[in-house]
């Protein structure tokens, strides 16, 4: 009979649809942030590692004045540790160094809050945590 021979292929593909219809956390957040980037700008198309990049190293009027810029705590190179103003070590923000690095919603967004706001002097928008996490996955 036809339907027994498809049986195989039907169990095969229901054990793998979970992992098809996610990538993965990290994935999962970008799109969040691309809905949210859309929403804000309708001509927003895609994430920007040069922006990230940009983001990352530029010095910054708003914020604190003792963190101008990310690299204020985070090192030069995103695949090297930081250090708080305090002395704390901060482990690297490059996903290949730190590959669990945004992968948890709800940490990325409490760091995005308060180091946008000692930086910036503001909350990032959804475009800025979307380039940031499409340079830190490329470092």
């Amino acid at each position: 009979m036809p339907g027994h021979r498809l049986t195989p292929f039907v169990a095969l593909f229901s054990l793998l649809l979970p992992f098809t219809a996610s990538a993965g956390p990290r994935e999962d957040l970008l799109a969040g942030y691309a809905d949210a980037a859309r929403a804000a700008d309708a001509a927003f198309t895609t994430f920007s590692a040069a922006r990230g990049e940009k983001l990352y190293r530029d010095r910054h009027a708003g914020g604190k004045p003792d963190t101008p810029s990310c690299t204020s705590c985070h090192a030069d190179n995103p695949r090297q540790s930081g250090r708080t103003l305090t002395g704390k070590a901060i482990d690297p923000v490059a996903v290949s160094v730190s590959p669990s690095r945004y992968t948890e919603p709800a940490k990325v967004e409490k760091w995005f809050k308060r180091n946008c706001r000692e930086v910036l002097g503001r909350e990032c928008t959804a475009t800025e945590k979307g380039d940031w996490i499409t340079w830190m996955i490329s470092q």
